[in-house]
């Protein structure tokens, strides 16, 4: 019997005449992703918290493709203000939004605060793309077809959203942290797709994740803390574990563009434990599928991000 070919870079549609917004687009899965997308014709817009980056990753992207379209803008996920300046100067530029990849992230750090005073990780990771997507909606539902894309981790199965102490006040575990970023991120991107449904819109929201790639993401934390054994340690494991940053974008590239992805899916690696491999349907974890956290979660990050969804 023949096996199904697994999907490659080389499926993604012609793109000519989209345009994708891409967080965290200066590095990365994030990077990769963009690379692609442009080289099928999309316009691409790197929203960057790193200015320089930005435009590096832009020049970058332009070189290897001499004709794409590539815009580099700023945003930084841990300021509302950064993220209602970005969402305005985008609207200044653009009319549409084909795909809005909300794929930038921060994982395991110590503890910190974003501007507006939440857990570094919970406020760039959720409320961030929370924030941006609601003061993008309108240009997303008047686009044909538009998708949102969020990219959670593996690691949301050992989240846990505690309504009482969303902010880490009572105690601080990075990684646990990061667990309910993540959580958060999936928790979002199912209930978007029910709101979005109820709306009758036809937009979709999907979500993904890379499986255990290699990137800097692994080093943000232990070069925080000056921890050369840590550093050390998660470079042997990206050498020895990981698939490559071009793999891990493959689930992205296709929560984005395979023309079989519906609203709600997951996509992950298809490998042992969804650490690698090619991109397929995957299953979330129960908590990510709890719908009065969902709702409660909706309705606590409108109140912190002053961020109101019009439908």
């Amino acid at each position: 019997m023949a096996t199904k070919a697994p999907w490659t870079v080389e499926r993604i549609p012609d793109l000519l005449g989209k345009t994708i917004l891409v967080t965290g687009g200066n590095s990365g899965i994030g990077y990769e992703a963009a690379r692609q997308f442009a080289r099928k014709g999309a316009h691409v817009v790197l929203a960057c918290r790193d200015g320089r980056k930005g435009h590096a990753a832009r020049d970058a992207i332009r070189s290897e493709h001499p004709q794409s379209s590539v815009e580099a803008m700023k945003l930084d996920l841990a300021s509302l203000a950064s993220v209602r300046a970005f969402a305005k100067a985008y609207r200044t530029r653009h009319q549409t939004l084909d795909v809005l990849c909300n794929n930038a992230g921060l994982m395991a750090l110590p503890y910190r605060q974003t501007a507006d005073g939440f857990e570094m990780q919970f406020g760039t990771n959720h409320l961030g793309h929370f924030a941006l997507t609601g003061l993008l909606l309108d240009l997303l539902l008047r686009t044909s077809g538009a998708r949102v894309v969020t990219v959670s981790s593996g690691a949301h199965r050992m989240g846990r959203i505690r309504f009482e102490d969303l902010q880490w006040e009572r105690g601080y575990w990075k990684w646990a942290a990061y667990g309910r970023s993540k959580l958060a991120n999936l928790v979002f991107a199912y209930e978007l797709q029910r709101r979005l449904k109820r709306a009758q819109a036809a937009v979709i929201s999907v979500a993904c994740h890379p499986g255990y790639a290699a990137t800097n993401l692994q080093f943000a934390g232990p070069r925080m803390t000056r921890s050369s054994l840590m550093e050390w340690l998660f470079q042997l494991s990206n050498q020895l574990l990981a698939q490559n940053a071009e793999m891990g974008a493959l689930p992205t590239l296709y929560a984005a563009t395979a023309p079989g992805v519906r609203g709600g899916d997951y996509i992950g690696p298809d490998g042992l434990g969804e650490m690698r491999g090619y991109p397929t349907k995957v299953q979330s974890s129960p908590r990510s599928h709890d719908r009065k956290v969902a709702e409660q979660l909706w309705e606590i990050s409108e109140k912190l991000t002053g961020v109101r969804y019009v439908w």
